[in-house]
């Protein structure tokens, strides 16, 4: 279990543990004597009742101050016992007669030492109480930020796409077949979309190095390589990880250019200030044709202030080394220009400027690339969403009660010393205070011996009174260092208390009193200064899933923006490019062209508001239908065999996809003129004549497919076979209707 689901429960024991402290100290005063010892022991148990959160009945109030009055006035035990009484009063409607019972405290007693004591207790008994409530409150809503994040995460990228993606598709969609010179406007328009979508779709993955990391893996295992991934990073990276990735992705294309090496590892680890990748491969390289392929990485990452060094071992490993800070320069914001994060868009460059409208997606000059503009660098800024209000309250009221306690302990031992030493001892207690809030914060060693001194030198001075500060030092030690080593050394200083008192010659049972004290002191200081903590930590935890949760969002992003939104405006565009080529010899056909860019232009707005959202589905049967209008445009034969039994609409959907980018790589990266698609009850699979020329840089396409597989447990796998390459996507596909098999054939046109 992870350790954040476990901070509810111990915020828990942790006020059990105090409370059990309150009243260790009542019921060791009264022992032997059964009946208030009862009544104490009674009293802890209806407050545990009270202070943890639920149901909190009148009649638990009135049992517990029934219960202090009994034992106050009727068996004498310290008035401090109706501070449990006033700490409850607080937790209700009718917290100002806390007040009133404080006051009656000082009235009965006559000390103030006593009343404060009751304040104190009181104090106390709310900050726990109150504490475990937002301990509830951000734990239950930790996975509300996230949605809220990714649902305001959602919302920008479809106001993004709208303003740049969306009205360029609306232009396209107004074109009217029988007006061909609208042709050149369009054929502008789809171009500088398509580039816009694949920059936007660089700019939502370079928050994270996670699907470079996947895109190599798929490469080097389909280049029968060894892999070997060792992952200890934390994202989100932001343009580190773009940076990183450029490194990746050259070392990667490197190791498999030539098909000699046989295993490769990839590591990835962080420090405070940079991250680092190591990429250590086997293939037979010189020192100089390995600094060639990365001369472009090494020049981008210099450019960022970071280092990228090779070593070539003597038994031929190499070792690709690159470090980047974790904030590196900002970036130049137009898109399609390369810059040193990301480098060109694949696939936009020589496109971003078409159209006439430059300077982002949006077309609006300095818009800039996705993302970084409102994030920093990929950093979620969780300040936006109001739920974090309630954390940062949190952790504000703990440390003010913690605080408040402090002072109320600070003002218990002043009252034992004298008038001339007041000012002296009032400066030290200041400075304990001091030390103690800097103590939440984190672990400061340097704090305990600093508080170990003010515990124990000032006694030559004070004498006795200052014994009180001992408790001071108890809580920072169970605070400081685990449990095995603190309770020794708490029991040591409970112990160094009752020996000096006992040399100082005081009554035992001001002996007794001063070493319960100091427990007592060190488990509220500990309470309190552990539940503040609890909170920064849930707080802390809140923030990286809302932020880990958005990375995955754009992840998807760009992952759909990619596979899908891309895909229908690459085949807009070539649609329109036959559709020129016809408008000549053949009107009548160039029309039918352009009606078909009419309806991808619809199709291509429903997958980009399927970009922006979720809950939209594909249909595999007409993806492939379009899959071969597609193929025949650009003059591929195609053969279709469709024999899958009917399927889950997630299945349908992911194999869409995988079929989307499959047709996208056969017209982009082969020469094939014939392509089989085929799906069975095992998956789908794409294979064409025209296998792409060895040594290609990968793109994001195969790891934006793994991913998708992953998720539905299945698997992407490649061949090349004789000049024909194939791409299966392989799955346990569950039984159903079968889907009636059909074979088409569609040779170069309609």
């Amino acid at each position: 279990m992870d350790r954040i689901d476990l901070v509810p429960r111990l915020a828990r024991v942790v006020v059990i543990a105090v409370l059990g402290g309150f009243a260790g100290v009542y019921v060791l005063a009264e022992l032997p004597s059964p009946a208030p010892v009862l009544i104490a022991v009674a009293a802890f148990l209806v407050q545990v009742a009270y202070v943890l959160p639920g149901a909190r009945p009148w009649w638990l109030l009135a049992a517990q101050a029934g219960l202090g009055c009994l034992g106050v006035l009727g068996f004498g035990i310290s008035v401090g016992m109706l501070g449990f009484v006033a700490g409850s009063l607080l937790l209700t409607a009718a917290w100002p007669v806390a007040v009133l019972v404080v006051a009656a405290a000082g009235i009965i007693s006559l000390s103030p030492d006593a009343t404060i004591t009751t304040l104190l207790i009181a104090l106390v008994i709310y900050g726990l109480a109150r504490m475990i409530e937002l301990v509830d409150e951000l734990f239950t809503a930790r996975l509300e930020l996230a949605m809220a994040a990714v649902a305001e995460e959602r919302l920008q990228i479809a106001a993004e796409l709208n303003a740049g993606v969306g009205r360029s598709l609306a232009v396209v969609g107004r074109l009217d077949p029988e007006r061909p010179e609208m042709l050149g406007e369009v054929l502008a328009v789809a171009r500088q979309a398509l580039a816009d979508a694949r920059a936007a779709a660089v700019d939502y993955r370079s928050l994270s190095l996670a699907p470079d990391t996947s895109s190599a893996r798929a490469l080097l295992l389909a280049a029968g390589v060894e892999v070997e991934v060792r992952v200890g990073h934390t994202e989100p990276l932001g343009p580190t990880g773009a940076l990183l990735a450029v490194a990746l992705r050259d070392a990667v294309s490197d190791s498999v250019r030539h098909g000699t090496a046989r295993h490769c590892l990839i590591e990835t680890s962080e420090s405070e200030d940079s991250v680092r990748l190591r990429v250590v491969h086997d293939a037979p390289r010189t020192a100089v044709q390995a600094a060639e392929a990365l001369s472009e990485a090494q020049a981008r990452i210099v450019s960022a202030h970071g280092t990228l060094t090779l070593d070539l071992a003597p038994d031929g490993r190499l070792t690709v080394d690159a470090r980047v800070p974790k904030t590196p320069p900002a970036r130049p914001a137009a898109i399609g220009a390369a810059d040193p994060a990301t480098g060109t868009p694949d696939g936009a460059s020589g496109e971003a400027g078409a159209g006439g409208r430059p300077g982002g997606v949006s077309g609006r000059p300095g818009a800039g690339r996705f993302g970084f503009g409102r994030f920093g660098f990929g950093r979620l800024d969780v300040g936006r969403l109001g739920t974090v209000e309630n954390a940062d309250s949190a952790y504000r009221l703990s440390v003010a009660l913690l605080a408040a306690v402090l002072v109320g302990f600070c003002a218990k031992a002043l009252l034992r010393v004298t008038a001339e030493t007041l000012l002296p001892v009032a400066v030290c207690l200041g400075l304990v205070v001091f030390l103690h809030l800097r103590s939440v914060r984190g672990r400061h060693p340097w704090n305990l011996l600093v508080m170990a001194a003010l515990t124990y030198l000032p006694i030559l001075v004070f004498g006795s009174g200052w014994l009180v500060v001992a408790g001071f030092l108890a809580g920072p030690l169970l605070l400081a260092l685990p449990p095995v080593a603190a309770w020794p050394l708490v029991a040591g200083v409970m112990g160094s208390v009752a020996g000096s008192a006992m040399i100082m010659d005081l009554d035992p049972e001001v002996v007794a009193n001063l070493t319960i004290s100091t427990l007592v002191t060190g488990l509220v200081i500990y309470g309190l200064g552990t539940l503040a903590r609890l909170v920064k930590e849930l707080q802390t935890a809140r923030e990286r899933l809302a932020s880990a949760a958005v990375v995955q969002e754009r992840l998807r992003t760009a992952r759909d923006l990619h596979d899908l939104l891309g895909h229908s405006l690459a085949a807009i565009l070539l649609k329109c490019e036959l559709a020129r080529r016809l408008a000549g010899r053949d009107p009548e056909r160039a029309r039918a062209e352009l009606a078909d860019v009419v309806e991808m232009a619809e199709r291509a707005v429903a997958d980009m508001r399927g970009v922006s959202g979720d809950g939209w589905e594909m249909s595999l049967e007409a993806e492939a239908e379009s899959a071969r209008s597609v193929l025949a445009a650009a003059g591929i034969e195609t053969e279709l065999d469709l024999s899958h039994d009917l399927l889950p609409p997630r299945v349908a959907t992911v194999l869409s996809a995988v079929l989307r980018e499959a047709v996208t790589n056969v017209l982009r990266h082969s020469s094939a003129r014939r392509c089989v698609i085929r799906t069975t009850s095992e998956g789908l699979s794409v294979a064409n004549d025209g296998a792409p020329a060895v040594g290609k840089k990968p793109g994001s396409g195969i790891g934006n497919l793994t991913t998708r597989l992953a998720a539905l447990d299945g698997r992407l796998t490649t061949r090349t076979d004789d000049g024909w390459f194939e791409l299966r996507a392989v799955l346990s596909l569950p039984t159903g209707t079968p889907v009636a098999g059909r074979s088409q054939a569609a040779v170069g046109g309609r």
